[in-house]
């Protein structure tokens, strides 16, 4: 029963959302500082590298969030 503790799902359910809040808006801080916009860039221009480079900058930030929730 140690498993179903509402603090622990709780507690991952509130670090989930904030470590997606944080992301959402590292990316839009990243795309207001680019001088074009990414997704017009990535849809319709068929950039390729452009979306690995974003994809990489999520698994990153992703990366980082996770570390400072787990410690």
């Amino acid at each position: 029963m140690e498993y179903l503790n509402f603090k622990l799902i709780a507690a991952s359910v509130i670090y989930s959302v904030l470590g997606i809040l944080i992301l959402v808006v590292s990316f839009v801080v990243i795309e207001k500082l680019t001088p074009r916009m990414l997704w017009r860039e990535i849809v319709e221009e068929h950039n390729t590298a452009l979306a690995i480079m974003g994809a990489a900058f999520m698994i990153a930030v992703a990366l980082i969030i996770s570390s400072a929730i787990h410690g």
